[in-house]
């Protein structure tokens, strides 16, 4: 076995590189964790809006109230959120053993196939009963997957990236969220805009699902062309030579639970928040203020387009300010935001509805963006995959899956919006308290986190002697 100093020696050159060299392939590696990434958020995205505008109608018993219905197809919205930190904990077991690139690619298939096979799900007047739970299955099946995503791309990038560049370089995979909402945005919005609203609800919405299909081969191809970074590659050679094994989440839990309790509380406001415009203003629009399923969407379609930009612009004000500055400005800003949000939405005016939605999403965007970064320069190597995907997937549960479920149920109870302001704005709060316990960690290297956690184990072990 060798000692520290000289496991610290040998990886020294590598750390020099890491520092201040942009490795060739960092471009090829950041296309094709976004290819993956668009292709999955393409797909949650298309169920999140279906099933407001179909689900709710085609698959569940109806009701005097149409918001029954709705809730109804949320809860199973939610399922997806249930099965994410399952698959992210699998993922990131296997995927802290034997890479990011290989679980990437069957989670990709794996949800792709999922998302294909709801279009084909016939409707309640059909077949009962049998609607719902098919619906429910293959929901859990692309949660699941859709759970393994996140961290293996995040990760895919973040360990190539330069320590200067993480933030922007990593922002991007966040930005694909973004650009799978579009492409499924355009999706939709043609294929309402291009049928009578009987045939988009009986069979259009289908089509939508069934593209899923082209994306997911043009991404899993462009996947196959990278490889795992230099640092997971020493890590796995590492623990081979010192015969042991990657952490699991117990080690995750027990030895960083501060790095666990920012994670999840930084990630708890700005995806409650983000759930709540993009998935429950469907609704409210809709139905409360009345505006058309075109301009909806649309509307969602631009708003995307510009929050892009801005998780792009904030990953790289996250290299220059730090992580806690630029996610501060974000959780500030949502806290101002949220007051002012349901009286624009109730104007009912096409721009006004436009600059509340783009207002808030550019807002998250400023906590998001920097997100992959700030939670991947938490961990060590041996358990970034497990512990990433902890903290961003179990939040899921808490914040965005019941986020849409929980507004539309406080707006048929109270039949006001005060209470989810009041719940939106408890949600920043708690993520404005974990950039105080957070330690700013814009520039590390990761290898010295690495480092760190083996003079730490290190520590354990003499003080258990």
């Amino acid at each position: 076995m060798k000692s520290d100093n000289e496991v610290e020696t040998r990886k020294a050159p590598e750390r020099k590189v890491a520092d201040k060299e942009l490795p060739s392939g960092i471009k090829k590696i950041v296309a094709a964790s976004m290819a993956g990434t668009v292709a999955e958020w393409y797909e949650f995205f298309i169920y999140g809006t279906a099933a407001t505008l179909v689900f709710s109608v085609l698959f569940f018993p109806q009701t005097d109230n149409p918001l029954d219905g709705i809730i109804a197809a949320f809860a199973t919205y939610a399922v997806g959120f249930l099965a994410r930190p399952i698959g992210g904990l699998v993922f990131g077991y296997f995927g802290d053993r034997v890479g990011r690139k290989k679980l990437l690619q069957f989670s990709l298939l794996l949800v792709g196939v999922s998302t294909f096979l709801m279009g084909c799900i016939p409707s309640f007047d059909a077949v009962g009963y049998w609607a719902p739970a098919l619906l429910v299955t293959l929901r859990f099946i692309q949660g699941f997957a859709v759970g393994g995503e996140w961290g293996g791309a995040i990760l895919l990038v973040g360990e190539h990236s330069p320590n200067g560049q993480r933030g922007y370089w990593s922002s991007f995979p966040q930005a694909a969220a973004c650009v799978g909402n579009v492409l499924a945005s355009v999706v939709l919005l043609g294929l309402s805009a291009s049928m009578p609203e009987e045939a988009f609800q009986s069979w259009g919405w289908r089509v939508a699902f069934w593209l899923s299909a082209f994306i997911v081969l043009i991404g899993y191809y462009i996947r196959r062309t990278v490889e795992d970074a230099p640092i997971f590659l020493e890590s796995v050679a590492k623990q081979k030579e010192l015969e042991t094994k990657a952490a699991g989440l117990r080690e995750v839990l027990t030895q960083y639970p501060k790095q666990v309790f920012v994670g999840m509380a930084a990630r708890f406001g700005e995806n409650t928040v983000y759930y709540a415009i993009i998935v429950f203003s469907i609704t409210y629009l809709k139905i409360h203020v009345g505006m058309s399923t075109s301009d909806v969407l649309l509307i969602m379609f631009l708003a995307n387009i510009v929050q892009f930009f801005a998780m792009i612009f904030a990953g790289k004000l996250s290299d220059m300010l730090g992580r806690r500055q630029t996610y501060l400005l974000g959780v500030v800003g949502l806290l101002i935001w949220v007051f002012v949000y349901f009286p624009m939405l109730n104007t009912g005016s096409f721009w006004t509805v436009f600059a509340a939605i783009v207002i808030g999403l550019s807002l998250q965007a400023l906590c998001y963006g920097p997100q992959g970064a700030l939670m991947a320069e938490l961990f060590p190597t041996r358990m970034r995959y497990t512990g990433v995907s902890f903290c961003y997937q179990v939040t899921s549960i808490l914040a965005g899956s019941v986020a849409p479920l929980i507004c539309t149920a406080l707006l048929a109870t109270f039949s006001s919006t005060m209470p989810i302001v009041a719940y939106l704005f408890t949600a920043m709060l708690l993520s404005g308290v974990a950039l105080y316990f957070y330690k700013e960690t814009r520039g590390i290297s990761l290898y010295e986190v690495d480092v760190k956690d083996e003079q730490k184990m290190l520590s354990h072990a003499n003080a258990s002697k």
